[in-house]
């Protein structure tokens, strides 16, 4: 008879927080040529394509989605330019935001109310990793 007694649905388990490295690569986009080199090391493809201004594929950007990042410091050993540098986590984020002229990453927190970051949404160059929602 006990086992017919309804039980409350038992809680989901907690969502963990992703832990943030220590550090995570920001480019300075002033300094980016659009090489790609970058993009080849990088073990969990967060560095992503950006056309550049007007959409000229030869005056590509790359960014980092930031939020993928973990901090391995290959694209800092590898860019030619040394346009990337390791920012402590606490801080990446808006020094993100300042060294960001472009982005294909609308949906990021650290973009959506960032002023002087172009979302492009659109242009003549597939856009690697851009998330379809």
């Amino acid at each position: 008879m006990a086992d017919n007694i309804a039980r409350p649905a038992a809680p989901p388990p907690a969502v963990k927080a992703k832990k943030r490295p220590k550090e995570l690569a920001v480019i300075n986009q002033a300094g980016c040529t659009g090489c790609e080199v970058c993009i080849e090391f990088c073990p969990v493809d967060c560095m992503l394509t950006v056309p550049g201004p007007e959409y000229d594929q030869h005056k590509k950007l790359v960014e980092i989605d930031l939020d993928i990042c973990i901090g391995c410091k290959l694209c800092v050993k590898y860019c030619p330019w040394e346009t990337i540098e390791m920012i402590p986590s606490a801080e990446a984020f808006s020094v993100a935001t300042s060294w960001t002229l472009r982005s294909v990453l609308p949906q990021a927190d650290w973009i959506q109310n960032a002023p002087g970051i172009e979302v492009v949404q659109e242009g003549p160059l597939p856009l690697p990793g851009t998330k379809i929602t």
